[in-house]
């Protein structure tokens, strides 16, 4: 019983430690630079205004002050207390849903993202299912050929005897 305590004890301890740990680490303390983590996940998922295509955190194009000029203000914001959703809806709100580098998962934004690859499924369906119909169709054409070529072969025959019995009729 004096081992379970001192093991659920123990425990306890590792468990507030971590807790204490965690908090300290994600606390607003003001101890943010550009190359935490926290930084990282904030910069990197809004869309750099330059052009070239990557998140504020990854921009390194030469001469990109717009990246440089956004940096130091998601820093200020960091060291402000705010955190990484509260920066997210001020720049959605200040600069629209084009800054981000991903969509929201939810209302018109996603549908904007998911209707392009919905509309190629449903145009290469419909491909697909088009020529199906005109393979089947020309399959269906061969066998509806052959089978009057049949046909005329057999009226054919029938024909060549009934005048062969006509004929030796009459000869």
């Amino acid at each position: 019983m004096r081992k379970l305590l001192s093991i659920c004890f123990i425990a306890i301890l590792f468990v507030l430690q971590a807790f204490l740990l965690n908090t300290h680490a994600t606390s607003p303390d003001g101890e943010y630079d550009y190359k935490s983590a926290e930084f990282k996940a904030v910069a990197a998922q809004f869309l750099c205004t330059c052009g070239c295509g990557q998140s504020h955190y990854d921009c390194d194009m030469a001469g990109c002050n717009n990246t440089d000029a956004f940096k130091k203000d998601i820093l200020t914001m960091m060291k402000k207390g705010m955190d990484k959703d509260e920066i997210r809806h001020y720049y959605v709100k200040t600069l629209g849903e084009e800054i981000l580098m991903a969509p929201d998962s939810k209302g018109f934004s996603l549908a904007a993202w998911v209707m392009p690859f919905a509309a190629l499924g449903g145009a290469g369906t419909g491909v697909f299912v088009v020529i199906r119909r005109w393979v089947k169709r020309r399959d269906d054409t061969k066998t509806l050929e052959e089978d009057l070529k049949e046909a005329d072969e057999v009226e054919g025959e029938i024909m060549s005897s009934m005048i062969e019995k006509e004929r030796k009729k009459y000869l």
